[in-house]
């Protein structure tokens, strides 16, 4: 019963099971940061394009990350950047869309 009390000391940020997971990582810090962009362009009415398109592809790099996910903390990053890609998303589209004012 000694070993349950052991910390982890073995293993990356984001990996509790000791073993790296770079593919998981990248996913989580690309979600994390389109979320981010995402969130924050979509305060701005002009800047609709770019935070409808950042807010999709977060949505998209998150949800394949959540898919191929391992650990806890992995998917507990992603659905921090899938929030906030998706609040940046669909604001992005309700201030103009995806294309809007770019064909017309």
């Amino acid at each position: 019963m000694a070993q349950a009390l052991r910390p982890n000391t073995v293993g990356g940020l984001f990996a509790t099971d000791g073993k790296p997971h770079p593919l998981q990582d990248t996913l989580l810090a690309v979600t994390l940061v389109l979320g981010i962009t995402s969130f924050v362009t979509a305060m701005f009415h002009s800047l609709h394009l770019l935070s409808s398109w950042t807010g999709l592809v977060g949505i998209v790099t998150g949800a394949y990350g959540q898919w191929i996910s391992v650990t806890t903390r992995e998917r507990f990053g992603l659905i921090l950047g899938l929030g906030a890609a998706g609040v940046g998303f669909f604001l992005g589209m309700a201030h103009g869309g995806l294309f809007g004012g770019v064909f017309g």
